[in-house]
């Protein structure tokens, strides 16, 4: 090839002028907007084309030194058959077990029945100083900290060797379940007292979470989940003010939880996004900043019914997202979960997706592999923005259990849902093995048997909830 086509194809291929050259000779008349951009459901624009972005600080897990821990959900409604799962989960590979309990957000109508007897035999021969824990936001969040105090003195663990994470999270309670067991009032003044004292003991624990995932499920955008979690996080700090607490005993025990779906780049731009918001927002309080301690679950309301296999490369994408973007827990939804409680056979397949992204393809070898891609910095501060907007508004309805109890926040999510469910019912968005390419045959399932547990209907406050759904119910799915 002569040396001028050679110089002319690179100028070609590097240059952003020569490529928009070369792309409106493609294009042939047709728009460039049109043809080639796109827009996310928080009207972020996304371009074909990024520069490298320059002088980036990377952004990772709290550990770089570390894999992420692999949690497995323990979920089961009867304790003895969570054991044998815990164990056996234990025993091959993960490194991590979430708790879920009855009536809990996230339970999806099964959990470990809500008693210390449950939890007590559920996590009977777990190596508790080896394993990340963590409770789920639930009802009965509060006394599930007493209950594991309970469980590791009898065990006799040292605190300082365990990995714990509490998850209490009276907004993501409220909206999940539709009810708070105590007024609004008495839960901020209650709260920082009963937890003081784990704080003075300064056990490595997160007791406070803001969990983002009830929003994604119930069909909010990725800025809307981001800004509620930061204004969950700052109704935490802000209660702990009220009680004049010290903010610096506080803000480390904070924790966050999200979902990640076969969205890569969305995904992992979302994770670096809480990141940068969580350190804005504790400058903000004149705290110094501590690094957010975030766990990631792969998204329910993309599961289908149809063609259940498919859900597998979901997940594949959606925890490969999770590890390059950071988060320090990963849990894995079984692929067959829209049909019912999942078989050993699925949990296994959850469990080693992760287990093959860490120990075979060695994706927590590099700190943070999206540093410098200019398609991912552009999307996390777009992102920031947008959640950043979410969460002044939150803020200005009173802060997020006081926007909740009012309905705001949920009309925003419902507004939000019925706009990407109808892209999907007039074709606009496609779900593989649903809309396009469904199996000419279905098949056959396999669950365990379980019946699924109703939501508490106790509560002294009330709101409009937000149920977890699914897309492919509003594009053809028989459920």
């Amino acid at each position: 090839m002569d040396s001028d086509v050679i110089r002319t194809t690179r100028l070609a291929t590097t240059d952003r002028s020569g490529w928009l050259a070369l792309v409106a000779k493609a294009l042939g008349g047709a728009d460039f907007d049109k043809s080639l951009l796109s827009r996310t459901d928080d009207e972020i624009r996304i371009d074909p084309l990024y520069s490298r972005a320059r002088d980036v600080t990377p952004s990772g897990r709290i550990d770089p030194r570390k894999c992420w821990s692999i949690a497995q959900r323990v979920d089961d409604t009867d304790p003895e058959r969570a054991n044998r799962q815990a164990l056996d989960d234990i025993g091959n590979g993960a490194t991590g077990l979430a708790i879920i309990f009855e009536g809990a957000p996230n339970a999806f109508g099964y959990g470990l029945p809500g008693t210390a007897e449950a939890l007590l035999r559920a996590l009977e021969g777990v190596p508790l100083d080896e394993t990340h824990l963590r409770i789920d936001v639930h009802p009965a969040s509060r006394m599930s900290v007493d209950w594991l105090v309970e469980l590791l003195t009898q065990r006799r663990v040292d605190p300082a060797r365990l990995s714990l994470s509490f998850g209490i999270d009276p907004a993501a309670n409220f909206v999940g379940t539709g009810r708070l067991r105590m007024s609004i009032e008495a839960l901020k003044a209650s709260m920082p007292q009963s937890l003081a004292h784990f704080f003075a003991m300064g056990v490595p624990a997160v007791l406070l979470e803001a969990d983002g995932r009830v929003y994604h499920n119930a069909g909010a955008t990725e800025a809307q989940e981001l800004g509620a979690m930061l204004a969950a996080a700052i109704w935490h700090l802000r209660m702990f003010e009220e009680e004049r607490q010290p903010l610096v005993y506080a803000a480390p025990h904070i924790g966050f939880a999200l979902s990640v779906d076969q969205d890569q780049f969305m995904s992992i731009a979302k994770i670096r996004a809480l990141r940068k918001l969580w350190v804005v927002a504790q400058e903000a309080c004149s705290i110094k900043p501590s690094q957010a301690s975030i766990h990631a679950e792969t998204s329910f309301r993309m599961l289908t019914m149809r063609d259940a296999e498919t859900n597998i490369l979901r997940n594949t994408i959606a925890a490969f997202s999770a590890g390059v973007g950071g988060a320090d827990t990963i849990s894995v939804l079984p692929h067959t979960l829209a049909h019912g409680l999942p078989d050993a056979s699925a949990r296994r397949i959850a469990r080693n997706t992760q287990l093959i992204l860490a120990g075979e393809s060695h994706l927590d070898f590099v700190i943070d592999p999206a540093a410098g891609s200019g398609a991912i910095g552009a999307l996390t501060g777009s992102l920031c923005e947008k959640a950043w907007d979410e969460f002044r508004r939150i803020e200005a309805e009173g802060g997020m259990l006081e926007s909740l109890s009012k309905g705001r926040f949920q009309e925003r999510v419902k507004a939000a849902r019925e706009e990407r469910a109808a892209m999907f019912r007039d074709g606009r968005r496609a779900i593989l093995g649903t809309t396009i390419y469904p199996a000419p045959e279905e098949r056959t399932v396999s669950t365990l048997h379980a019946e699924k547990r109703p939501l508490p209907e106790d509560g002294t406050v009330f709101c409009e909830r937000l149920p977890a759904m699914r897309f492919d119910q509003f594009a053809g799915s028989s459920a």
